[in-house]
């Protein structure tokens, strides 16, 4: 069973910075991409950021220039950098990983249990 394990989350002040970050639980045989993102109550999950195998990186309208996230391949874990938070970043972040577990596998989609993000006013 894989797990992506997440970490970071947690209540922050406007303006405040948070790092959340994410590793598997196992080695997979090859990731395509891996990623964050959020939802609010009330509200579907959007993309924040995501990070593709050869180090390209999107990220959502709302958080550029804020955010930034990071891969390191050798430990297989994704990082996000959210700085300059505000009230409206508060959500419920979610850990993606595309990924292929073994040679023979197709690629799949995994999600992390979630990890809360506050900010207040």
């Amino acid at each position: 069973q894989v797990q992506l394990v997440e970490s970071g989350g947690g209540l922050v002040q406007a303006g405040g910075s948070l790092r959340l970050s994410c590793a598997p639980s196992v080695s997979f045989f090859s990731i395509n991409a891996m990623g964050w993102y959020r939802q609010a109550p009330g509200k579907q999950r959007d993309l924040v950021a995501v990070i593709t195998s050869d180090g390209t990186a999107n990220y959502g309208d709302s958080v550029k220039g804020r955010f930034t996230i990071s891969r390191d391949n050798a430990k297989n874990t994704v990082h996000l950098q959210m700085n300059n938070l505000n009230p409206e970043d508060t959500a419920v972040y979610y850990c993606n990983v595309i990924a292929r577990p073994h040679i023979i596998s197709r690629t799949q989609n995994y999600w992390g249990q979630g990890t809360q993000v506050t900010v207040s006013s």
